[in-house]
């Protein structure tokens, strides 16, 4: 534990500062949650995070995807990490979460974890914090989490099926989000997640022939950037990935830039500028980056907040593939 001790007491002096001035209780959840036993918790986790990411950025994209989906469906409960077994088929093997990645960074950050703080620290709010150190990394705004989840014992892939599906029009967008309590502009900046990564073929091919009774070709796609899709569909099929936008490993509002040229590549992203009830948001976002990353934390930090379990409701995996 010698490496860390130089930096615990600077960071256990910040989480003091931070953490209690700013700390309130929420929904059982605190800024101070491990100052007590596990002081370097955080720091831990960003040096994980940032190793990784630092041999593979594309990465950054993954962690918060993953956070995602895993609130998404039961909550922040880590139930997205657990592996399948011969009488259940988890999360994790959904078709909407095969192309998740970066489970090998959580898995590390565990295992120190482990070694410094048995027994503590939650898969939960290691998928929390990393996202969010993920977010930083990339350009993003930092913003503070309050922690104490418990990780789920649930995780079946027929849960998925609430997840939004890339096909959803602006007005499901905002149902859907809707039933988990955000807000039409909460659900239009988190989709501005987006800024990072890529969309493989298979969620947008749709768009390209067929598309319906009347349009061979989406319209709400510009006419150039459909030939670009096509393109790169047609050298890879389905497996193909496409950025959603022209920086796909920093975090900014490009996102938004190429939703007003008609650029985005799944339909649930160019709906957003499409239907009138949400053009003005991207628009906003577009021009102030700003206020996107401001309104993006506060929506990421309440969404860290769903259906969080405490007590006897949840546990601390020992290993976060696998219910204790």
């Amino acid at each position: 534990m010698a490496k860390y001790d130089i930096f615990t007491v600077m960071f256990v002096m910040n989480v003091v500062l931070n953490g209690w001035m700013h700390g309130a209780i929420v929904d059982g959840l605190r800024m101070d949650y491990y100052i007590l036993a596990c002081p370097i918790a955080d720091l831990i986790i960003k040096n994980t995070v940032n190793r990784h990411l630092q041999k593979d950025p594309t990465l950054a994209a993954s962690l918060v995807r993953m956070h995602f989906h895993d609130c998404f469906i039961q909550g922040c409960d880590a139930s997205v990490l657990i592996d399948s077994t011969k009488d259940n088929t988890a999360e994790k093997d959904s078709p909407a979460n095969l192309s998740l990645r970066g489970y090998e960074v959580i898995d590390d950050a565990k295992d120190e974890l482990e070694r410094q703080c048995p027994g503590v620290v939650s898969c939960a709010d290691i998928v929390a914090m990393g996202a969010r150190d993920a977010v930083f990394f990339a350009g993003g705004p930092y913003y503070e989490i309050p922690k104490g989840r418990k990780d789920g014992r649930r995780s079946r892939i027929e849960d998925t099926i609430n997840l939004p599906f890339p096909t959803l029009n602006s007005s499901e967008l905002i149902a859907t989000f809707g039933r988990r309590g955000f807000t039409a502009q909460e659900m239009v900046v988190l989709s501005g997640a987006h800024t990072l990564g890529v969309a493989r073929c298979a969620s947008f091919k749709h768009r390209l022939s067929n598309f319906d009774n009347t349009h061979d070709v989406d319209p709400t796609i510009d006419n150039q950037f459909a030939k670009t899709l096509s393109t790169t569909c047609g050298a890879g099929g389905d497996a193909a990935e496409q950025p959603f936008d022209s920086t796909r490993n920093a975090f900014d509002n490009d996102y938004f830039n190429a939703l007003q040229r008609r650029s985005g590549v799944l339909f649930s992203d160019q709906t957003l500028y499409a239907s009138p009830a949400t053009r003005g948001l991207v628009n906003n976002y577009a021009m102030n980056q700003a206020m996107f990353f401001l309104h993006f934390q506060q929506a990421m930090v309440k969404m860290g907040r769903l259906d969080v379990k405490e007590g006897s409701q949840g546990e601390v995996r020992q290993n976060c593939r696998v219910v204790n």
